[in-house]
This record gives C-alpha cells, structure tokens and sequence, in this order.
C-alpha cells in the first residue's frame, strides 16, 4: 500500500493530461508479458513482427527494452516526465525526457536491481548521449507500433478525460478520485493506492497531482514522481472494446433512419469526433456532418467541445431505439 499525501490545496491542483510516453511504456510491458494484458493481444500480434525485424525486442540491443523490465519491475522514473498541459504530442515529451539532468539518470538508474545490462551502462556513463539513442528508439517504437493506433486511442482518452471531468463537476474531488480503480482510495488527506512497487511522496502545496488515463496500463494502475510532480496512470474506460471490430448496426434501425445515420449512432457507444467517425464507417467527413446535424435535430446526438475537437455521443433517446431495435 502506498500512501500519496494530497493537501487541501494540492487536491485543488489536480488535473488530467494525456501522455504519449505513458502509452510507450505501458505497450512495452504488455509486449513482455502479453498473457497478463488478454484485451491488448490483437495489438500485440499485429505488431510483435514488425518491432522484431527492427530489432526493438532485442533485449541485448535495444535500450528501451533494457528500461522497462516485466511487471511488476521497477521502470525508472525519468521515462515519464510530468506531461506539460493536457495533451502534449510526442516531440515534446521526447525533448523532456531528452532534458533529463544527468545526475537523475544516474539515480534513477541505481534503483534497478541486479547487474547492469551494457546499454544501460553505457547510458549511466553518458547520460546525454543515451537519452538522444533512447529517444530516436521510442521514435521508431512509435512509428511501428502505435502510430497507426493513435487516432482510435487518442478519441477513447479524450471521452474518458470529458466523462471524468463531468464526474469531477458533478461528486467533487472525493467522488473523482474513488471512482478512479478498484485499487486506488482517498481517505482523509492522503490518495491510497493498493500497489507493489508504486510509489509517490506527499504532493507538495505548490505541486499537483497529475491523472494519466492509459490505455495499455490497464489492468493495473502505476505512479511515479518524476520531475516532483506525482502522476498516477491508470487504465481508461472503454479499453475493452478498443480492437473490436466495428459495431454493426442493426437492420431494422437503418430501414427508419437509414443505413449511415444508424451505423453512425452504433458507433457512438462512447464520444467521438467528426473525423474518427469517418474513418471508423468509410463515410467522407462531410457525409457524417450532415448525418450528424439531422440527428441532432431529432434528438438523437448531443455535441460538445473537448479542447479543439467536437464530440459527438448519442442520447438516451437515441440508447432506447438501439436497445428496442437489436
């Protein structure tokens, strides 16, 4: 059990932020242990060969492998450095981590047990030089393996970072933080996390505590304090039909509104913006704005903004004529 002290005014500081390093490094334990993460291994299969040829699962070469050993192992902290704002894109993580002061390297580096592989002494004899190979590593990562899958995740992180702000409005920070994961408590001023190997100090009056919704953390829930800024991943909702095929809707709800207009709204199960809808149903983008306008009208869909996108989700109207339909 690991306590993370959460002061009046740090509870106050709370915020999300999405992490493209997070999901880097949660993909890489998924990889090294898929049998423990089921949900994830159409991902796995589809690029497991292709990180292979490039020599990223080769555990004497590839340094990022080196750094992120199988749970429920220790993965050092400077790998996730606090996400600056709520959505930063990869280049900017990496030049944070790229930043890492070499005195942190070193002592982050010290906390892994047993012998020192040659990659990693060689980046704790020149922190600079590795973290530049270590970032041109989790380029080529990200190219290969997640890159393709960004759109599809990016929406499923969005519409838990809408619904979990909406949890926050409406149950204030107490209903918010309990509502996280079955392991994951705030009782009186300290946030409770049922974890080996998950540590965190007190949040500081002048720090925050940052939620990572993650979508390849699930089943588990991880936390560091890396940069003095606590962060606590844990896993998204929805994560479970991520590599579904795409919902088929039903035949007799595409007789009444048409066959676009009702894949649209079985496509809908969570928020979603004009251009994943595009891509999810084959649809040209102004074809689903204007499929997304008429059912609007009819009561069907609600939108709202999620910093520069519009999301769109069905009603409950829109709920019970899926329900009465299949």
């Amino acid at each position: 059990m690991v306590a993370i002290g959460l002061s009046a005014g740090a509870v106050a500081r709370v915020r999300f932020a999405l992490s493209c390093l997070w999901e880097v490094v949660a993909s890489v334990r998924v990889l090294r242990d898929p049998g423990d993460h089921a949900i994830h291994l159409p991902w796995a299969n589809r690029v497991r060969p292709r990180l292979a040829e490039a020599g990223l699962l080769d555990p004497r070469r590839s340094l990022l492998w080196q750094l992120v050993p199988p749970a429920p192992g220790y993965v050092v902290d400077f790998l996730n450095p606090p996400p600056i704002g709520l959505a930063p894109d990869l280049g900017t993580e990496l030049a944070a981590l790229r930043a890492t002061p070499p005195d942190t390297v070193r002592a982050h580096l010290d906390l892994c047990p047993g012998p020192r592989p040659s990659a990693l002494a060689a980046l704790y004899a020149d922190p600079e030089g590795g973290l530049h190979r270590l970032a041109e590593e989790i380029e080529a990562y990200w190219r290969l393996a997640l890159a393709g899958a960004w759109p599809r995740i990016r929406a499923l992180l969005d519409s838990e970072v809408f619904q979990r702000a909406r949890r926050l409005a409406e149950d204030g920070a107490a209903g918010l933080l309990n509502d996280l994961h079955e392991r994951v408590r705030w009782e009186g001023d300290a946030l409770l996390i049922n974890q080996r190997h998950c540590t965190a100090p007190d949040v500081p009056e002048g720090s925050g505590l940052v939620l990572v919704p993650s979508v390849f953390v699930w089943p588990s829930v991880l936390s560091i304090a890396s940069g003095g800024v606590p962060q606590l991943a844990y896993p998204a909702r929805g994560v479970g039909a991520l590599w579904e095929c795409p919902p088929t809707a039903p035949d007799a709800l595409g007789a009444v509104l048409g066959r676009g207009r009702a894949r649209l709204l079985a496509e809908l199960d969570t928020p979603r913006s004009t251009t994943e809808l595009a891509r999810r149903t084959g649809l040209s983008p102004a074809g689903v704005s204007q499929h997304l306008t008429a059912l609007r009208a009819a009561g069907l869909v609600v939108t709202h903004r999620q910093g520069r996108s519009l999301l769109s989700s069905r009603t409950a109207v829109a709920e019970a004529l899926l329900t009465a339909s299949t």
